[in-house]
Protein backbone atom coordinates (compact mmCIF):
# COMPACT_ATOMS: atom_id res chain seq x y z
CA UNK A 1 0.00 0.00 0.00
CA UNK A 2 1.62 3.67 -0.76
CA UNK A 3 2.50 5.99 1.68
CA UNK A 4 0.49 9.31 1.50
CA UNK A 5 3.66 11.21 2.03
CA UNK A 6 7.77 10.75 1.43
CA UNK A 7 10.17 13.25 3.00
CA UNK A 8 13.41 12.97 1.42
CA UNK A 9 16.26 14.52 2.60
CA UNK A 10 19.86 14.14 0.02
CA UNK A 11 22.67 15.06 1.91
CA UNK A 12 26.85 15.22 1.49
CA UNK A 13 29.07 15.28 4.31
CA UNK A 14 26.84 17.97 5.98
CA UNK A 15 27.60 19.59 9.40
CA UNK A 16 26.40 17.58 11.93
CA UNK A 17 24.44 19.95 14.32
CA UNK A 18 23.01 21.31 11.17
CA UNK A 19 21.40 18.05 9.98
CA UNK A 20 20.52 16.62 13.49
CA UNK A 21 18.23 19.92 13.71
CA UNK A 22 17.16 19.28 9.92
CA UNK A 23 15.82 15.93 11.02
CA UNK A 24 14.72 16.90 14.49
CA UNK A 25 12.38 19.19 12.92
CA UNK A 26 11.14 16.75 10.27
CA UNK A 27 10.02 14.21 13.14
CA UNK A 28 8.41 17.42 14.98
CA UNK A 29 6.20 17.83 11.88
CA UNK A 30 5.39 14.43 11.22
CA UNK A 31 3.72 14.70 14.46
CA UNK A 32 0.84 15.24 12.58
CA UNK A 33 1.29 13.05 9.66
CA UNK A 34 1.51 9.62 11.12
CA UNK A 35 2.91 6.77 8.77
CA UNK A 36 4.94 9.20 6.99
CA UNK A 37 8.39 7.57 5.84
CA UNK A 38 11.73 9.51 5.27
CA UNK A 39 14.40 8.81 3.74
CA UNK A 40 17.90 10.33 3.77
CA UNK A 41 20.33 9.54 1.18
CA UNK A 42 23.78 9.78 1.94
CA UNK A 43 25.78 10.83 -1.47
CA UNK A 44 28.88 8.93 -0.16
CA UNK A 45 29.80 11.24 2.48
CA UNK A 46 33.06 10.22 3.99
CA UNK A 47 31.26 9.80 7.58
CA UNK A 48 28.07 7.79 6.67
CA UNK A 49 25.46 10.20 8.00
CA UNK A 50 24.22 7.22 9.70
CA UNK A 51 26.33 7.13 12.21
CA UNK A 52 25.44 11.31 12.93
CA UNK A 53 21.78 10.43 13.11
CA UNK A 54 21.73 7.56 15.33
CA UNK A 55 19.79 9.19 18.39
CA UNK A 56 17.35 10.66 15.85
CA UNK A 57 16.77 6.78 14.32
CA UNK A 58 15.56 5.54 17.58
CA UNK A 59 13.34 8.45 17.48
CA UNK A 60 12.24 7.69 14.21
CA UNK A 61 10.95 4.20 13.85
CA UNK A 62 9.90 5.07 10.00
CA UNK A 63 13.44 6.97 9.01
CA UNK A 64 15.70 4.67 7.05
CA UNK A 65 19.08 5.45 5.15
CA UNK A 66 20.34 4.58 1.47
CA UNK A 67 23.63 5.82 0.01
CA UNK A 68 24.25 6.73 -3.36
CA UNK A 69 27.38 6.26 -4.68
CA UNK A 70 27.30 8.33 -8.00
CA UNK A 71 28.17 12.10 -6.85
CA UNK A 72 26.20 15.09 -7.46
CA UNK A 73 22.62 16.31 -5.87
CA UNK A 74 21.02 14.56 -8.78
CA UNK A 75 22.04 11.22 -8.53
CA UNK A 76 21.17 11.19 -4.80
CA UNK A 77 17.56 13.05 -5.95
CA UNK A 78 16.89 10.05 -8.18
CA UNK A 79 17.80 7.39 -6.09
CA UNK A 80 15.61 9.01 -3.56
CA UNK A 81 12.13 8.98 -6.29
CA UNK A 82 13.00 5.43 -7.06
CA UNK A 83 13.33 4.28 -2.78
CA UNK A 84 10.33 5.91 -1.71
CA UNK A 85 6.45 4.74 -1.98
CA UNK A 86 4.51 7.91 -1.26
CA UNK A 87 2.23 9.26 -3.61
CA UNK A 88 3.59 12.83 -3.15
CA UNK A 89 7.33 13.45 -2.36
CA UNK A 90 8.83 16.35 -0.57
CA UNK A 91 12.61 17.08 -0.80
CA UNK A 92 14.24 18.94 2.40
CA UNK A 93 17.45 20.01 2.20
CA UNK A 94 20.00 19.22 4.86
CA UNK A 95 20.11 22.38 5.84
CA UNK A 96 16.29 23.11 6.09
CA UNK A 97 14.40 23.35 9.75
CA UNK A 98 10.54 23.27 8.59
CA UNK A 99 7.89 24.26 10.64
CA UNK A 100 5.32 21.98 12.91
CA UNK A 101 2.76 22.46 10.13
CA UNK A 102 4.60 21.99 7.21
CA UNK A 103 4.04 18.60 6.04
CA UNK A 104 -0.06 18.79 7.15
CA UNK A 105 -0.50 22.49 4.85
CA UNK A 106 1.13 20.07 1.98
CA UNK A 107 -1.09 17.29 2.10
CA UNK A 108 -3.39 19.56 2.68
CA UNK A 109 -2.84 21.68 -0.78
CA UNK A 110 -2.22 18.40 -2.61
CA UNK A 111 -5.73 17.22 -2.09
CA UNK A 112 -7.03 20.80 -2.68
CA UNK A 113 -4.99 21.62 -5.68
CA UNK A 114 -4.95 18.08 -7.95
CA UNK A 115 -3.83 19.76 -11.30
CA UNK A 116 -1.04 21.25 -9.32
CA UNK A 117 2.27 18.34 -10.07
CA UNK A 118 4.89 20.51 -8.17
CA UNK A 119 5.08 23.23 -5.91
CA UNK A 120 6.63 24.78 -2.53
CA UNK A 121 6.79 27.98 -0.26
CA UNK A 122 7.82 30.43 1.43
CA UNK A 123 11.78 30.38 2.63
CA UNK A 124 12.98 32.35 5.35
CA UNK A 125 16.70 33.09 5.45
CA UNK A 126 18.36 32.05 9.20
CA UNK A 127 22.19 33.22 9.12
CA UNK A 128 25.02 32.16 11.70
CA UNK A 129 26.09 35.42 11.66
CA UNK A 130 24.57 38.76 10.99
CA UNK A 131 24.64 39.36 6.93
CA UNK A 132 26.70 42.24 6.03
CA UNK A 133 24.25 45.21 4.61
CA UNK A 134 26.02 44.57 0.99
CA UNK A 135 24.67 41.04 0.79
CA UNK A 136 20.84 41.82 1.82
CA UNK A 137 19.74 42.78 -2.29
CA UNK A 138 21.59 38.93 -3.08
CA UNK A 139 19.57 37.02 -0.67
CA UNK A 140 17.48 35.85 -3.19
CA UNK A 141 20.62 33.79 -4.26
CA UNK A 142 19.97 31.90 -1.21
CA UNK A 143 16.95 30.96 -1.87
CA UNK A 144 15.10 33.60 0.10
CA UNK A 145 11.14 33.36 -0.44
CA UNK A 146 8.98 35.40 0.95
CA UNK A 147 5.59 36.35 -1.01
CA UNK A 148 1.71 36.79 0.75
CA UNK A 149 -0.33 35.28 -1.97
CA UNK A 150 -0.61 32.14 -4.12
CA UNK A 151 0.73 31.58 -7.65
CA UNK A 152 0.79 28.87 -10.04
CA UNK A 153 0.98 28.35 -14.01
CA UNK A 154 1.63 25.19 -16.15
CA UNK A 155 4.82 26.82 -17.66
CA UNK A 156 7.36 25.50 -17.26
CA UNK A 157 9.81 28.37 -18.47
CA UNK A 158 7.99 30.88 -15.77
CA UNK A 159 9.79 31.93 -13.16
CA UNK A 160 7.33 33.40 -11.29
CA UNK A 161 5.36 30.44 -11.01
CA UNK A 162 8.42 28.33 -10.25
CA UNK A 163 8.77 26.46 -7.06
CA UNK A 164 12.41 26.07 -5.43
CA UNK A 165 14.14 23.16 -4.06
CA UNK A 166 13.94 23.98 -0.61
CA UNK A 167 10.28 22.03 0.11
CA UNK A 168 10.00 20.86 -2.85
CA UNK A 169 6.98 18.97 -3.33
CA UNK A 170 6.18 16.65 -6.26
CA UNK A 171 3.41 13.99 -7.16
CA UNK A 172 4.56 10.88 -7.75
CA UNK A 173 3.54 10.89 -11.68
CA UNK A 174 6.00 13.83 -11.96
CA UNK A 175 8.79 12.25 -10.21
CA UNK A 176 8.89 9.22 -12.27
CA UNK A 177 8.58 11.37 -15.44
CA UNK A 178 12.25 13.24 -13.97
CA UNK A 179 13.64 9.23 -13.51
CA UNK A 180 12.56 8.41 -17.02
CA UNK A 181 14.33 11.84 -18.66
CA UNK A 182 17.52 10.61 -16.64
CA UNK A 183 17.23 7.08 -17.74
CA UNK A 184 16.65 7.36 -21.36
CA UNK A 185 19.13 9.69 -22.14
CA UNK A 186 17.25 12.99 -22.31
CA UNK A 187 19.49 14.48 -19.39
CA UNK A 188 23.21 14.50 -20.23
CA UNK A 189 24.02 17.36 -18.27
CA UNK A 190 23.87 17.41 -14.23
CA UNK A 191 22.05 20.94 -13.35
CA UNK A 192 22.41 19.91 -9.80
CA UNK A 193 25.50 20.78 -7.23
CA UNK A 194 28.68 18.12 -7.60
CA UNK A 195 32.04 18.48 -6.39
CA UNK A 196 32.62 22.34 -6.20
CA UNK A 197 30.04 23.33 -8.87
CA UNK A 198 27.11 25.34 -8.01
CA UNK A 199 24.68 24.87 -10.74
CA UNK A 200 21.04 25.41 -9.23
CA UNK A 201 18.44 24.48 -11.65
CA UNK A 202 18.05 20.73 -11.29
CA UNK A 203 15.13 21.41 -8.64
CA UNK A 204 13.67 23.43 -11.53
CA UNK A 205 13.77 20.59 -13.80
CA UNK A 206 11.91 18.59 -11.43
CA UNK A 207 9.15 20.75 -10.73
CA UNK A 208 8.83 21.27 -14.60
CA UNK A 209 8.35 17.74 -14.59
CA UNK A 210 4.83 18.77 -13.85
CA UNK A 211 4.15 20.57 -16.58
CA UNK A 212 5.73 17.59 -19.15
CA UNK A 213 2.73 15.08 -17.63
CA UNK A 214 -0.13 17.83 -18.22
CA UNK A 215 0.04 19.70 -14.69
CA UNK A 216 1.08 22.68 -13.16
CA UNK A 217 3.62 24.52 -10.93
CA UNK A 218 2.93 26.67 -8.00
CA UNK A 219 3.96 28.40 -4.81
CA UNK A 220 1.41 28.22 -1.97
CA UNK A 221 2.50 31.14 1.22
CA UNK A 222 0.78 29.06 3.89
CA UNK A 223 4.22 26.58 3.03
CA UNK A 224 6.94 28.29 5.72
CA UNK A 225 10.85 26.39 6.62
CA UNK A 226 14.20 28.01 7.85
CA UNK A 227 17.19 27.56 5.40
CA UNK A 228 20.40 27.79 7.68
CA UNK A 229 23.02 30.18 5.73
CA UNK A 230 26.32 29.32 7.45
CA UNK A 231 28.72 32.38 7.49
CA UNK A 232 30.82 30.73 4.28
CA UNK A 233 27.99 31.88 1.80
CA UNK A 234 27.80 35.38 2.91
CA UNK A 235 31.34 35.75 0.82
CA UNK A 236 32.03 37.89 -1.68
CA UNK A 237 33.53 35.01 -4.02
CA UNK A 238 30.94 32.93 -2.88
CA UNK A 239 27.93 34.85 -4.29
CA UNK A 240 29.67 35.78 -7.20
CA UNK A 241 30.74 31.61 -8.22
CA UNK A 242 26.94 31.13 -7.17
CA UNK A 243 25.63 33.88 -9.30
CA UNK A 244 27.72 32.54 -12.43
CA UNK A 245 26.68 29.02 -11.58
CA UNK A 246 22.79 30.20 -11.49
CA UNK A 247 22.80 31.84 -14.57
CA UNK A 248 24.46 28.99 -16.27
CA UNK A 249 22.70 26.21 -15.59
CA UNK A 250 19.17 28.51 -15.63
CA UNK A 251 19.84 28.65 -19.68
CA UNK A 252 20.42 25.15 -19.84
CA UNK A 253 17.20 23.92 -17.74
CA UNK A 254 15.22 26.72 -20.63
CA UNK A 255 17.06 24.71 -23.30
CA UNK A 256 15.56 21.52 -22.42
CA UNK A 257 12.19 22.33 -22.77
CA UNK A 258 12.73 24.33 -26.15
CA UNK A 259 13.92 27.61 -24.30
CA UNK A 260 16.85 29.37 -26.54
CA UNK A 261 18.62 32.69 -25.58
CA UNK A 262 19.11 35.47 -27.67
CA UNK A 263 21.80 35.64 -29.60
CA UNK A 264 24.53 37.61 -28.10
CA UNK A 265 24.87 40.61 -30.79
CA UNK A 266 27.16 43.22 -31.08
CA UNK A 267 24.51 45.64 -29.95
CA UNK A 268 24.07 43.44 -26.76
CA UNK A 269 27.83 43.51 -25.97
CA UNK A 270 28.00 47.28 -26.72
CA UNK A 271 25.07 47.96 -24.03
CA UNK A 272 26.61 45.55 -21.62
CA UNK A 273 29.80 47.60 -21.75
CA UNK A 274 27.93 50.85 -21.08
CA UNK A 275 26.23 49.01 -18.65
CA UNK A 276 29.27 47.82 -16.78
CA UNK A 277 30.76 51.77 -16.67
CA UNK A 278 27.88 53.26 -15.43
CA UNK A 279 27.93 50.50 -12.38
CA UNK A 280 30.04 50.65 -9.54
CA UNK A 281 32.37 48.23 -8.22
CA UNK A 282 29.98 45.82 -6.41
CA UNK A 283 26.99 45.65 -8.83
CA UNK A 284 29.68 45.25 -11.67
CA UNK A 285 30.81 42.34 -10.29
CA UNK A 286 27.99 40.60 -10.31
CA UNK A 287 26.77 41.67 -13.62
CA UNK A 288 30.27 40.37 -15.12
CA UNK A 289 29.17 36.96 -13.12
CA UNK A 290 26.13 36.95 -14.78
CA UNK A 291 27.36 37.64 -18.01
CA UNK A 292 29.87 34.81 -17.86
CA UNK A 293 27.30 32.43 -16.91
CA UNK A 294 25.25 32.94 -19.87
CA UNK A 295 28.60 32.47 -21.89
CA UNK A 296 29.15 29.50 -20.22
CA UNK A 297 25.50 27.98 -20.81
CA UNK A 298 25.09 29.18 -24.65
CA UNK A 299 28.29 27.12 -25.01
CA UNK A 300 27.02 24.22 -23.24
CA UNK A 301 23.99 23.94 -25.22
CA UNK A 302 25.75 25.26 -28.65
CA UNK A 303 24.92 26.76 -31.72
Amino acid sequence: MSLPLSVIVCTFNPDPATIRRCVACIREALEAVPGTEVIVVDNNSTIPVSETLDDERRLMPALRFAREERQGLTPARLRGIVECSGDLLVFVDDDNFVRRDFFANGLRLAQAHPHIGAFSGQVNLVFETEPPEWTKPYHGLLVRRIFDRDLWSNLPNLDDTMPCGAGLFVRRAAALHYVHLHDSGGRNIQLDRKGSSLFSAGDNDLAACACDIGSGVGLFHELMLDHYIPAGRLEKDYLLRLTRGIYTSSIVFKSFRGGRPEPYTRGRWLLDRVRLILMGPLKRAFYRAQLVGEADGRRMIGP
